[in-house]
């Protein structure tokens, strides 16, 4: 199958053949046809999978037909980054088209947004606070929606959106169609999904779990350790970029400014940073300048970069949900990726739970030559839980060809 047997408009095809679309992912195959006919669809997949592609595609299809220059979808995001993501597509998309959109999000001036709007345009990339901010200030008119879209649904209802999503929804008309994307479905989501989509077909793809490029290990180490582990292990480690997790802000600055000092080229991502500083430190990751990012969760939302080659959890994540969104960052288009998780004895109920969604064991690694003190990894577990780990095996050395040349760890040092 390709894009032509969509039968979208040729200036649609154009431009998936000039950003160079080939074949559909399976979302995008089974989504694009239900949403052009008009359906509600709830849409349950991994990250990385392609369904930006697989609403905007139909949107913009639709669009193309009717009135211009007035609010006809409706795309609300839970973060800064990936409405910015979102918007990015439906630029390159649209392009050959009348069809115009804008992102609206926090942390910048409410000055060109407002702008473009009273310009006119089709389609709105929103977070839910700014989107209520220009609902209250009647800078925008959400009263001719014809599709809504709510993209990473579970993340917006784990970050307490819920009710800003409510009042959003009661402002738009009741006759439209709603597409529902999520990679979990907790019971919020849940919830909110049945209360809001008409009759809808569900499209799945695969278990949601980590995708199987993504292979997964384990490394036993205390607190007061990790921070001399993880310049140990990207020592002995070939990689391409690394994008590293931690649980707190603080962390995550101190890390980027650890890590760049030892001749890293790192950066930080977290919520403490402007809108400006956030999208400078996921523009140099994406194109190169920045081969290793210390994130926090919540920050790290809307980071599309397929050539990912590991997530090292500094700080376990404390739901396997959270795992599963955070190791959705490598492994993405059919890449392989790896996945470290750094865990001490306080982390075994986390892990139990993760490899019950993995459906087997996370292999358990001692670092060679690391100096773990009086600190027993072979044994982490009070319990003993899982067997020890092979004392000689040390991190997978693989380059990971990327279009600029290859991820050696000698490029991750500046000079």
């Amino acid at each position: 199958m390709n894009f032509e047997h969509f039968l979208l408009d040729q200036r649609i095809v154009a431009r998936i053949k000039a950003i160079g679309y080939t074949t559909p992912t399976p979302i995008q195959q089974q989504a694009i046809p239900r949403v052009l006919e008009g359906r509600d669809v709830m849409g349950l997949a991994q990250t990385g999978t392609g369904k930006t592609a697989a609403f905007l595609l139909p949107i913009l299809q639709r669009l193309t037909k009717g009135p211009l220059r007035r609010v006809r979808a409706l795309i609300i995001a839970p973060t800064r980054e990936l409405a910015e993501q979102i918007y990015q597509m439906s630029r390159d998309l649209s392009k050959n088209t009348k069809v115009r959109s804008v992102s609206i999000y926090g942390g910048v001036s409410k000055f060109s947004q407002v702008s473009r709007l009273r310009k006119g345009l089709e389609i709105v990339i929103a977070c839910p606070g700014r989107l209520l901010d220009l609902v209250n200030d009647g800078n925008i008119d959400l009263s001719k929606v014809e599709v809504l879209v709510l993209d990473e649904a579970d993340r917006m209802c784990d970050m307490g959106f819920l009710p800003d999503i409510r009042r959003i929804i009661k402002l738009l008309p009741a006759q439209r169609q709603t597409l529902f994307f999520a990679a979990t479905m907790p019971r919020d989501t849940r919830k909110l999904a049945d209360s809001i989509l008409n009759n809808p077909v569900t499209v799945q793809i695969g278990k949601i779990a980590p995708a199987k490029t993504v292979s997964h290990a384990l490394y036993p180490v205390p607190a007061k350790l990790k921070k001399s582990l993880l310049m140990a292990m990207l020592q002995q480690t070939a990689t391409g970029r690394v994008l590293i997790f931690t649980r707190t802000k603080y962390r995550a600055r101190n890390l980027a400014r650890d890590l760049e000092k030892r001749g890293y080229r790192a950066a930080a991502l977290q919520g403490n940073m402007s809108q400006n500083q956030r999208q400078r430190a996921i523009n140099g990751f994406r194109n190169g300048k920045y081969d290793i990012l210390a994130a926090t969760d919540v920050a790290s939302r809307g980071i599309d970069v397929s050539e990912i080659s590991h997530v090292i959890n500094y700080d376990i994540p404390d739901t396997v949900d959270a795992y599963t969104h955070r190791i959705g960052r490598t492994g993405r288009a059919q890449r392989t990726g790896e996945a470290f998780t750094f865990a001490g004895e306080e982390d075994e109920q986390i892990i139990r739970d993760i490899e019950k969604i993995l459906g087997k064991r996370i292999e358990m690694r001692r670092l060679p030559d690391f100096n773990y003190g009086d600190f027993s990894p072979e044994n982490p577990f009070q319990n003993g839980h899982a067997k020890a780990p092979r004392k000689t095996r040390s991190p997978r050395k693989r380059n990971h060809n990327r279009s600029n040349g290859g991820g050696n760890r000698s490029r991750r040092r500046s000079h």
